[in-house]
């Protein structure tokens, strides 16, 4: 069974190019699903005792892989772990309380920004060059976030606060992700988990509220939907073609709309709406250029190789 199924994930499958595509949309709705059972459980837990209690259960997940594997091989670059590991902690805890105070769809459109701060982050980076043109998209995508703020950029709200520092750590992850791209999915998601429950321990044991037998099934069930959606999205990743998989990652979107009507009532406004068109767009269009310029160098490459 196991070989077959090895067989069925593996970009040697005739199929493999269509299987990205919806792990790609399943694991964006096992994350929506996470996110809306985390807003539930916040209402009554604190965001520590949460995120230390979905590590647990990362690890019902994660245990059989690493015994499968023997461990998660070398772990390079330790230092540079740790910063991932701080801000995807970071990213996962604020989301969590931004969701106590605000809708679904408004912290999915902030946390939508992240690969744009990526973009302009990597300008101050070795070869991270970015032209006028691509600045001009990266303006645009902040100013999507602006209209998505709208009214409440001059109101004090933790949950506005809570989610736009929040996209900043979700940003900072995924510039980690490039840097320690030689580190294996098993590794990061184990040690991401890790890092969790120690964070989220030392903080619970000042906050912990005790949980009943449903609360902890609910809790741990919350740590496996998103550590099944982290190893869907990365399956899809190398199954598929990011170009190709950039339009399906923000079915997100969709997915936390339709949980935050069909759970909670929220039903996002024009202004939140707007502001995500604007923040996709946005998004994509980077996308596409970091594409092109890819294929430039491709070519260019080639080109040398002959006399």
């Amino acid at each position: 069974m196991l070989p077959l199924f090895n067989r069925l994930i593996s970009p040697a499958n005739a199929h493999a190019f269509w299987i990205g595509v919806a792990f790609m949309v399943l694991g964006n709705f096992f994350f929506a699903l996470n996110d809306t059972m985390g807003k539930i459980l916040v209402g009554t837990f604190a965001v520590s005792q949460v995120l230390a209690i979905r590590s647990i259960g990362a690890f019902l997940v994660l245990g059989p892989m690493l015994w499968a594997g023997r461990g998660t091989g070398r772990i390079r670059r330790p230092w540079l772990q740790l910063v991932r590991i701080g801000v995807a902690t970071g990213d996962t805890a604020l989301f969590y309380a931004a969701v106590a105070y605000l809708p679904l769809a408004d912290v999915f459109t902030f946390y939508m920004a992240g690969p744009i701060y990526v973009a302009a982050m990597s300008s101050v980076m070795p070869g991270g060059a970015v032209g006028w043109r691509r600045w001009l998209v990266i303006l645009a995508g902040f100013g999507g976030v602006v209209i998505a703020l709208g009214p409440s950029f001059t109101v004090y709200s933790p949950g506005i606060l809570y989610a736009l520092v929040g996209s900043f750590c979700y940003a900072g992850a995924l510039m980690m992700n490039k840097v320690l791209v030689k580190t294996s999915d098993t590794a990061l998601a184990t040690l991401q988990a890790l890092g969790a429950l120690i964070g989220g321990g030392a903080f619970a044991f000042f906050q912990w509220t005790p949980p009943g037998a449903v609360d902890i099934g609910l809790l741990l069930l919350l740590g496996i939907v998103a550590c099944l959606a982290h190893l869907l999205i990365s399956r899809a990743v190398k199954l598929t073609p990011v170009s190709v998989l950039a339009p399906f990652q923000y079915s997100l979107l969709l997915w936390g709309i339709g949980f935050g009507i069909l759970v909670f009532g929220d039903v996002p406004n024009e202004r939140i709406l707007l502001g995500a068109a604007i923040i996709a767009t946005a998004g994509l269009f980077l996308l596409y250029s970091e594409s092109r310029a890819r294929g430039r160098l491709r070519a260019d490459a080639v080109m040398k190789d002959f006399p």
